[in-house]
């Protein structure tokens, strides 16, 4: 069941090549970066999102700004890499993946010091392409490992996008969804709205379509209606960052499922790669939430639905703490409480 689009590609060019996904599920459309300014912008704007496939568009972004820097010695053209990674990881603070591959593509510059520097910027390109194509691997190991744990049949509930789109490819818990469906197993899938960029409706919906998965949207507030039902077997979600103790940052709204899961017994688990680790906060209390522009609460797609003047709050992500997550999927397999002892281990830290 392979991708009928592509999230993030190289041009023939050179540049940067990826799905508009503000413009989703009406038009497929795809926008082209030429500079590291255009791939931030993307970014921000949502352009391009989720965790892994932000990370990946900004090693391609690094990558691409290396051949335009123009420095007399390693020293200033590292600098000058520095700067750009440290203007991309600006754009969304919340999602580690981001800063995780800023951070790769420096130690690969690092290590290339004492060549020249006119094949530095190629050889950041390989680094990123590399990065991509690992990332689709990386989507259908976990896939595979999650699929494992979904029961047939299965009445899954996902909410936000965790997909391809949210990826370089194949998708974290969609993934897990699409593994499942790919073993033959008979699966229906709940898909929330996710209020307020609507990215269950706009996106998770479209791939879903595509992918000939059966899928029902509903919206945000009705999961406990059809958890109460006994409608609902299983509850997969990506991430956004983790923290050592396997609390869990991901779109908001996230919390609220996992509360409901748990007062109903339905297994919850959370999909995500390796890189969504971040084992330098011991606790999801100090992940940094984004707050976004409170129009996307009090409109849609430009037309305004509350008040003049109202304010609205708009925390683009919440954290689900540990205790409401059944097990972490990562490519390496499945980490289950105590978090402190799993995560680290599947990180192959010391």
């Amino acid at each position: 069941m392979p991708d009928d689009f592509v999230t993030i590609d190289w041009t023939d060019d050179g540049a940067i090549r990826l799905i508009d996904q503000t413009r989703l599920p009406l038009e497929e459309v795809y926008a082209v970066c030429v500079n590291a300014d255009e791939v931030a912008r993307a970014i921000r704007t949502m352009q391009v999102r989720g965790a892994p496939a932000i990370g990946i568009a900004a090693a391609m972004g690094m990558a691409m700004a290396a051949r335009t820097i123009h420095a007399p010695t390693f020293a200033a053209f590292y600098a000058s890499l520095e700067e750009i990674g440290a203007s991309l990881v600006r754009t969304r603070p919340t999602a580690v993946n981001l800063a995780w591959a800023v951070r790769r593509l420096l130690r690969v510059a690092q290590g290339l010091r004492n060549v020249p520097l006119a094949e530095i910027p190629g050889r950041l390109t390989a680094e990123a392409t590399a990065m991509r194509e690992e990332d689709i691997r990386i989507n259908r190991a976990i896939g595979k490992y999650g699929q494992e744990l979904v029961p047939n049949p299965a009445r899954i509930l996902t909410h936000c996008n965790a997909g391809g789109l949210a990826t370089a490819g194949y998708g974290t818990a969609v993934g897990v969804i699409r593994a499942a469906a790919e073993a033959g197993k008979h699966i229906k899938v709940w898909v929330d709205e996710t209020r307020p960029l609507l990215q269950g409706a706009r996106l998770t919906a479209w791939e879903l379509a595509r992918a000939g998965i059966p899928a029902t949207l509903i919206t945000d507030n009705m999961a406990g209606h059809f958890m109460h039902r006994g409608e609902v077997d299983f509850v997969v979600v990506g991430a956004d960052r983790i923290a050592r103790n396997g609390d869990t940052a991901n779109k908001i709204g996230t919390y609220g499922v996992a509360v409901l899961a748990r007062a109903h017994g339905i297994p919850f688990y959370v999909a995500a790669p390796i890189s969504t680790l971040d084992l330098s906060l011991n606790t999801g209390a100090e992940i940094p939430i984004e707050e976004r522009a409170p129009e996307e609460v009090t409109e849609i797609g430009g037309r305004r639905l509350a008040p003049s003047g109202i304010r609205a709050a708009n925390p683009a992500f919440d954290v689900t703490p540990a205790s409401y997550i059944d097990g972490i999927i990562t490519e390496r397999g499945v980490a289950r409480s105590p978090y402190e002892e799993s995560l680290p281990r599947l990180a192959g830290e010391a």
